[in-house]
């Protein structure tokens, strides 16, 4: 199989997104929001089949772990409560994605994180996204202010609750920030790889591993800055004192294969061990125009790795597949549920 690690729900009904900025406008008002719209089956279905299906079946792809919209998460825009109420609704959405395309895709969650508000709170969301929906992990917000990063670090023990149920319930996190609130740090050109490669940073400033030895972390976006400059992150990490990074930090934390250019996925595929690198191309996402000096999508990233010459089928296979499957400790079982019940039902 070629499992994409990274796909967000961007062409849900137009609908769903319309309603969040009538919730976020109700609260400012303060008055009583309307109440989540009608979606049916055929929308989903057509919001989907000429979207994220049709691109699957173009480029040869099998599934997508698949959550909602990062943008659209918008921790920072309105309450816990409130966000709450919409993270039910886009993870509600996504679940239904699942539910009609379960070959395509499997569904992962939006978590209910607001500035200010404590990690916890978002315990009681992921256990009905994994434990009712079947969700196999979570996305988690690095910082739910919007780009003020006013909170505690990934490492801080306010943290501790949520990763307990996420050992425990054996699913992972893709670390992913939401909207910009700052016009200097464009949101998908600056903000995202600003959060990637800050959170990387915290996690090699502190010992959360050796509390939480199961626990595992995808850095998107190729990581961010983190493979372009892995000498800095060595020789940090020496000056720190703390061990090889090989060592220390990769036994769990993850990359995906979003950049966007065959140099890019060259140089990850280089620096970082392959056992460490999961296929992605966060489609349809944040770049969506073709590239005029190949005439391919820039989002088209299987094409990278199956360029990369020196790379050993075995390692292909672990990007494509295995390293999904041992990341997202829920998968293997869910997509051998999924052959058992059309094993049953031709």
């Amino acid at each position: 199989m070629i499992i994409d690690c990274h796909g967000h729900y961007t062409t849900s009904p137009p609908q769903h997104e319309a309603w969040r900025a009538q919730q976020i406008a109700a609260l400012k008002d303060g008055v009583a929001p309307p109440p989540r719209p009608a979606i049916s089956d055929d929308e989903i279905r057509e919001s989907i089949e000429g979207g994220q299906l049709r691109i699957q079946r173009e480029r040869g792809t099998d599934l997508t772990i698949f959550s909602p919209r990062a943008a659209g998460m918008g921790h920072h825009l309105a309450s816990a409560e409130a966000n709450a109420v919409w993270s039910e609704a886009c993870n509600d959405l996504v679940h239904r994605v699942v539910e009609l395309f379960p070959r395509n895709f499997a569904g992962v969650c939006q978590l209910p994180q607001a500035a200010g508000v404590g990690p916890e709170n978002c315990i009681a969301e992921l256990r009905r996204c994994v434990e009712e929906l079947g969700f196999i992990g979570c996305n988690l917000n690095p910082d739910p202010s919007g780009g003020h990063w006013s909170g505690l670090p990934l490492t801080d023990r306010s943290w501790y609750p949520l990763y307990e149920a996420m050992v425990e319930l054996d699913v992972p996190a893709m670390i992913h920030v939401s909207s910009s609130c700052n016009p200097n740090f464009h949101a998908t050109g600056a903000h995202y790889i600003n959060g990637d490669t800050s959170a990387f940073m915290q996690l090699l400033q502190a010992d959360l591993f050796a509390d939480f030895p199961t626990l595992k972390f995808i850095i998107p976006h190729g990581g961010g800055a983190v493979p372009y400059h892995w000498g800095r992150y060595r020789g940090l990490a020496q000056d720190m004192k703390r061990p090889l990074l090989t060592d220390y930090l990769l036994n769990n934390v993850f990359f995906d294969t979003c950049v966007y250019h065959q140099p890019g996925a060259e140089l990850l595929a280089k620096v970082i061990p392959a056992k460490n690198i999961l296929f992605a191309s966060e489609t349809i996402g944040a770049v969506q125009g073709i590239d005029p000096e190949t005439g391919h999508y820039f989002d088209d990233t299987r094409r990278y790795i199956d360029a990369i010459e020196w790379l050993s089928d075995a390692d292909r296979q672990r990007i494509y597949e295995d390293n999904a499957r041992a990341v997202y400790g829920r998968l293997s079982a869910q997509l051998e549920r999924q052959r058992s019940t059309e094993g049953a039902t031709t």
